[in-house]
């Protein structure tokens, strides 16, 4: 973990609400003319008028109904300055402030990681993401029951374009699995990618594969699988080669036990009433639910810091071998024609907003919840993670990358 060359810390009320740290890391990509930008902005004063806006907002949730525990938040500049920031808490009842560089899952962001590594096998050969799935399962006795089967391939499924249920909102089966194992306490119960495939079988496709979208935990489950089936690997070892190593990503680790260091404490507001889990999530440090049940529908921890690293890298080419970011970036099905430019490419959302393009994706987790986004026109990168599962994130990062990108537009 790199050392922060700027440190900055208020106190209020006696405990620590704000908490800044910028480092500045390697960045390859960005444009001559981002690189001007980000050099002519005065940073100090736009760091503090984020930390500001992250503590107005953590400071107005404690006199509403929103569940606003505490964030983590950073954004990175064309130049590589990466600022990391933190508010409220990491437990409300220890008492304890939250800092920059605590953990929290990052629940459906880990799609993009699955994407990625999809995308680099295929890149070097090793997988096909346009071969129909049945060459690899075409003989085992479930797949004459799974909707769509002989249709779907790799890029259907990384696409939410095949036709799936979501097996964790749209089966009764997973909610009465969840409330009678999750809910009594029995922690190390998890499903395994097979059980959660077992639960999509035998129900009628929404649409044909390739017509339509459903967003489904459950397809990325089945491309996890068929990943690992098509290389002899684990998606977790391909993970840790193919990216978290390379990229120094050091804040994200593999969801793959319930004693995950440096956790912040999760509160489960939303999953307590929906699935039954317990309203806090971690006891003495370990959760109290066996992460491994997503697996590749997320699966991993992580931190704004890394986020933003990996979005930089991803976003702009420099994550995988060779030119792949139209393969990225290719919307699978349009819903809405009014919006061509808004759909759902290769583990990442594509959107048209008021600032130019943007690419990201959001993360739902029992007890957290998480968002990165990328602005290509203007070399920004920002990600936010708050711990708690129903907080109002999404408005909280709007106005916070206005900030930022508002800023950037002024120092042209």
């Amino acid at each position: 973990m790199r050392d922060p060359t700027v440190v900055e810390a208020r106190r209020v009320h006696g405990f620590v609400v704000g908490l800044v740290c910028v480092v500045l890391v390697a960045c390859g990509s960005e444009t001559p003319a981002q690189r001007e930008v980000a050099a002519a902005l005065d940073t100090d004063a736009l760091a503090q008028r984020f930390q500001a806006e992250l503590d107005r907002a953590w400071e107005e949730a404690q006199s509403t109904q929103e569940n606003f525990p505490g964030a983590t938040a950073a954004f990175m500049l064309p130049d590589g300055r990466l600022f990391s920031f933190a508010t409220g808490f990491d437990d409300v009842e220890a008492g304890l402030a939250m800092t920059p560089d605590r953990r929290m899952p990052s629940g459906s962001i880990g799609k993009t990681y699955v994407a990625a590594v999809a995308l680099q096998l295929a890149q070097t050969g090793r997988l096909d993401l346009d071969r129909r799935i049945s060459d690899w399962w075409g003989e085992e006795d479930w797949f004459g029951r799974l909707p769509n089967g002989p249709d779907l391939t790799l890029r259907i499924l990384l696409r939410h374009t095949g036709g799936l249920i979501d097996h964790a909102f749209d089966s009764e089966k997973f909610r009465e699995w969840a409330r009678s194992s999750i809910g009594e306490g029995q922690r190390d119960s998890y499903l395994t990618p097979f059980e959660v495939v077992e639960l999509v079988l035998d129900r009628e496709p929404l649409f044909p594969a390739g017509e339509g979208y459903d967003y489904t935990d459950s397809g990325y489950i089945l491309a996890g699988v068929t990943i690992e089936r098509a290389t002899g690997e684990t998606y977790y070892d391909l993970v840790r080669e193919l990216f978290l190593d390379p990229l120094s990503l050091e804040l994200t680790l593999p969801a793959d036990r319930r004693d995950l260091a440096g956790l912040a404490q999760g509160y489960a507001h939303e999953s307590s009433v929906f699935f039954g889990t317990p309203l806090h999530i971690l006891e003495d440090g370990v959760m109290v639910i066996h992460p491994l049940g997503e697996w590749t529908g997320g699966g991993l921890v992580n931190n704004p810091q890394d986020l933003v690293r990996w979005g930089r890298a991803l976003y702009t080419g420099d994550a995988i071998d060779g030119d792949y970011l139209d393969q990225l970036l290719a919307i699978g099905f349009v819903e809405d024609p009014a919006k061509p430019n808004d759909g759902y490419g290769l583990g990442v959302y594509v959107r048209d907003t008021p600032h130019g393009p943007s690419y990201g994706h959001g993360g739902f987790y029992p007890g957290y919840n998480s968002r990165l986004v990328h602005f290509p026109d203007q070399g920004v990168t920002i990600a936010m993670q708050i711990n708690s599962d129903k907080s109002e994130l999404g408005r909280h990062l709007l106005t916070l990358t206005g900030l930022v990108l508002d800023a950037v537009a002024e120092s042209h």
